[in-house]
């Protein structure tokens, strides 16, 4: 990696197949070991694990996993899908625990410094991304 490369960004497209979460996990890890950023790369797996399993489980077509770092140091970690409805708001995190399913975002929430949602018409795509930021150490 050059010395003076400060941001970066990659896009990785999935198909609807919850093999994919898999596939995101692993591409995520070498991009932030490459990127020498592996102090990251736990919570960083964690929650574009999240990320994308929602987009997969919760819509019917495609998805995308979209990684890049900052000029202010961050990483961003969004997932792409099709549907342009907003996510549901974390449930309250004693509520969540009490569930099989429905803790992804307040996981998130829990282990990222900001997330938030927007959608992707503004990047020329329908739907919407549900994104994070991690501060690099």
């Amino acid at each position: 990696m050059p010395e003076n490369e400060t941001t970066w960004d990659y896009t990785l497209y999935v198909p609807n197949d919850p093999r994919a979460v898999t596939v995101c996990r692993r591409t995520l890890r070498l991009i932030l070991t490459l990127h020498g950023l592996i102090g990251l790369v736990d919570t960083a797996e964690l929650l574009a694990a999240e990320l994308v399993s929602n987009a997969v489980r919760h819509t019917k077509g495609p998805a995308a996993l979209r990684v890049r770092r900052t000029r202010e140091g961050a990483v961003w970690i969004g997932a792409w899908d099709t549907d342009p409805a907003p996510p549901d708001p974390p449930r309250p995190w004693d509520q969540a625990l009490e569930r099989e399913e429905g803790r992804g975002l307040g996981l998130v929430t829990a282990c990222a410094d900001v997330w938030g949602w927007q959608p992707s018409s503004r990047f020329g795509h329908r739907g919407k991304y549900v994104w994070c930021e991690l501060t690099a150490a």
